[in-house]
């Protein structure tokens, strides 16, 4: 284990690529704690940027055999966390606006408006649609909607062309709302947070 501290970050990833766990664990160990004051100033919460360093590893780890020989594996790694980083800050002020939406509606209604109920509404009623959706289609959209990957990342991951990966989002996306028709409120609420 002591002699991959001297080795530098190339020498290491050709040895994370030839799955050698104590490789992995010498670049954990020379980046994780800068990952982590990078992750903590975007994020501001312990508990995300100790998830994001996990994240960044894991995704490192799952796509190793895709790094470059000539790329520079601390810029991966920070970009990685970036925009790991900007994921989770969008994924919080999508929940934000979601029940601030709701809460707005529940004021505006004659009725109130139980959200948890009507959150749990969607939720269900999205992922049974998305369950049903064609492989290729779902694949493409919880790439998308779910792990944040832009549709070039989708592209590359799944060799396919951009041209193709719109017409899968766009197919889904018709088919999500289509589907959500008879539920006037949840429709309302899923194409303003989502689409």
């Amino acid at each position: 284990m002591k002699e991959f501290v001297l080795y530098n970050d190339e020498e290491l990833m050709q040895e994370i690529k030839a799955d050698n766990m104590f490789a992995f664990d010498a670049l954990y160990k020379k980046y994780s704690k800068r990952l982590y004051k990078f992750g903590y100033s975007i994020l501001k919460s312990q508990e995300e940027a100790e998830n994001l360093i996990q994240d960044v590893y894991l995704n490192l780890w799952e796509n190793r055999y895709k790094v470059e020989k000539d790329s520079s594996i601390k810029s991966y790694l920070f970009t990685i966390a970036y925009n790991s980083a900007i994921t989770i800050i969008r994924k919080k002020a999508r929940e934000s606006e979601f029940v601030e939406y709701l809460k707005t509606l529940q004021e505006i209604s004659e009725e109130p408006v139980n959200m948890a109920f009507e959150y749990n509404e969607l939720t269900n009623k999205l992922e049974e649609i998305i369950k049903a959706l064609p492989q290729r289609q779902k694949e493409v959209y919880l790439l998308h909607r779910v792990e944040g990957l832009k549709y070039n990342e989708i592209a590359e991951r799944l060799n396919i062309s951009m041209n193709t990966i719109e017409n899968h989002m766009s197919r889904a996306l018709k088919t999500i709302r289509k589907k959500l028709g008879n539920y006037s409120l949840i429709a309302i609420l899923f194409c303003y947070l989502f689409v």
